[in-house]
């Protein structure tokens, strides 16, 4: 339940009217699940979260299946949910034969994922920064010949649980070579939450400088530190208009332990809101979702908004 006229609307300086989500939480959300999440429940979430407004959904993986287990039934998955109507169903993709499982079904928005680390690219892709990039390569080529639209997802981009703090210059060269090869968007990756809203400036500043404009920009902040909102907002304040978010704060990632769950899609929302800038979702049906979802796991939402409202449903609830 919302309460009427809240967050109230005070819009600030220099940002945007409208900002797309792109929705992470049924595959970055899920993946980390140690229980298998039933595929008709996976189909339900997407079109719940379809029915709440989001426009951008991200559904599932085509990697191996040893790698990520969770994900193993994306051939499943997939036909199940790819008739939705006005909504993108990105998948991600980690080579060549991903890519053909992908576009086999009928996809048209694939997403490779590369690293700003050497030690991140090994432990995630077992291979070198180079390396994968130069897997990726004809990837994208292909995708790109196919008529698909390509994201690129850069890992690391604020610091490494090995490494520690990551030149801006290593970020923005992986990024460069992503748009080189045809990307038409990338997704900054705070992978375990440490970025600071002036870290955040800074990188995209020399990614301008670099010829790599806000426009194409999606960020992805994780909120290990409780920084994502604040991130988040500077990046908005320097032109980007895409925010990845994971509805509930589900997700985290198998091969960096640190990192902890994502934005939550409803915390974002109710900023957003707040600012008066539109984003297309209903708050309301958005909690519902997650709260259901929590419920199929089996465990409290970690979103702040989601606990807030579902704890002035129950209060409503019993007051009735």
């Amino acid at each position: 339940m919302t309460v009427e006229g809240l967050p109230m609307v005070v819009p600030a300086p220099d940002l945007p009217q409208r900002v797309r989500i792109h929705e992470v939480g049924a595959r970055d959300g899920l993946q980390n699940e140690k229980s298998s999440v039933p595929t008709e429940v996976k189909a339900e979430f997407v079109r719940r979260l379809a029915d709440a407004g989001l426009t951008t959904i991200e559904a599932t993986s085509f990697v191996h299946p040893k790698w990520v287990p969770q994900l193993a039934d994306a051939e499943q998955l997939f036909p199940l949910v790819r008739d939705l109507k006005g909504v993108h169903l990105p998948v991600l993709v980690p080579n060549r034969r991903g890519l053909d499982r992908a576009l086999a079904l009928g996809a048209d928005r694939v997403a490779v994922f590369a690293s700003a680390t050497e030690s991140f690219a090994k432990a995630n892709l077992n291979r070198t920064m180079d390396e994968s990039l130069a897997v990726f390569e004809p990837v994208v080529k292909h995708a790109k010949d196919e008529g698909a639209h390509v994201r690129g997802y850069v890992s690391m981009c604020f610091g490494d649980p090995w490494e520690g703090a990551v030149s801006l210059h290593q970020v923005a060269g992986v990024c460069k070579a992503l748009m080189d090869m045809g990307c038409d968007e990338l997704s900054l990756g705070d992978t375990i939450g440490v970025a600071t809203p002036g870290h955040v400036l800074e990188l995209l500043s020399l990614l301008g400088e670099e010829g790599v404009p806000a426009n194409v920009i999606g960020v992805h902040f994780h909120d290990t530190y409780g920084q994502a909102l604040a991130n988040t907002l500077a990046a908005l304040q320097h032109g980007v208009t895409t925010v990845d978010a994971s509805a509930g704060g589900l997700g985290g990632c198998p091969y960096a332990k640190s990192a902890t769950g994502n934005l939550a899609t409803e915390d974002l929302v109710w900023m957003l809101q707040g600012l008066g800038i539109d984003t297309g979702v209903d708050l309301g049906r958005l909690v519902a979702t997650s709260a259901w979802m929590a419920g199929q796991l089996g465990r409290p939402s970690p979103s702040r908004t989601v606990r807030a409202l579902s704890h002035k449903d129950t209060e409503a609830t019993e007051e009735q």
